[in-house]
């Protein structure tokens, strides 16, 4: 499809080409630790897929392993561990604002009170949720095994994304450097 504006011919099909990237793999499992491991990533983590409203809370993402599986701590008695022994379908949304970096993964949640994954899993500012520390009898380890994910991300971060904006705005054309795609880790 192509469309004029303001003297400037785009052909849309090529640009969203140019603007998808689907990775597989190692690249997918790679990309989503990227996106995840900055201090102001903000992961909401939802549960209870076919109710509505969805069921979602701000988490924290502990750790992407190698494997692209993502591990979050949670106490025994929380809402949230109660919906997945009765439903391990989640859903993860992450944002970055700060990168405009975004993520989405769909994936089967599992818990488990291995110590040994505790221990590994551990970060002193836990200690604000559970006050025994890694010993906390209520602490329990979420593992979430993606089975579908989708991306968001700019090439050149934020500030000339911005700038790129408001250039396109006087310019009359889009100059979009973001690019996304989808995630297959298995």
């Amino acid at each position: 499809m192509k469309f004029k504006t303001k003297n400037k011919t785009m052909n849309t099909q090529k640009d969203k080409q140019e603007h998808t990237e689907n990775l597989s793999r190692k690249e997918a499992i790679e990309k989503m630790q990227e996106l995840v491991q900055h201090n102001n990533t903000m992961c909401m983590f939802t549960t209870s897929l076919d109710s509505t409203p969805l069921h979602s809370r701000p988490m924290s993402i502990v750790n992407v392993d190698d494997e692209g599986n993502f591990w979050f701590l949670s106490a025994n008695d929380s809402n949230k561990n109660k919906n997945i022994a009765h439903d391990k379908r989640v859903q993860l949304f992450s944002t970055n604002s700060s990168n405009s970096e975004y993520l989405t993964v769909y994936g089967s949640a599992s818990i488990s009170t291995d110590k040994k994954k505790i221990h590994e899993l551990w970060k002193p500012i836990a200690k604000a949720w559970f006050t025994e520390g890694e010993d906390d009898p209520s602490i329990t380890v979420i593992k979430v095994v993606p089975q579908d994910a989708f991306y968001w991300d700019t090439k050149n971060g934020k500030m000339i994304s911005m700038l790129k904006i408001l250039a396109s705005v006087v310019a009359g054309v889009t100059m979009d450097d973001s690019v996304e795609g989808a995630l297959r880790v298995r």
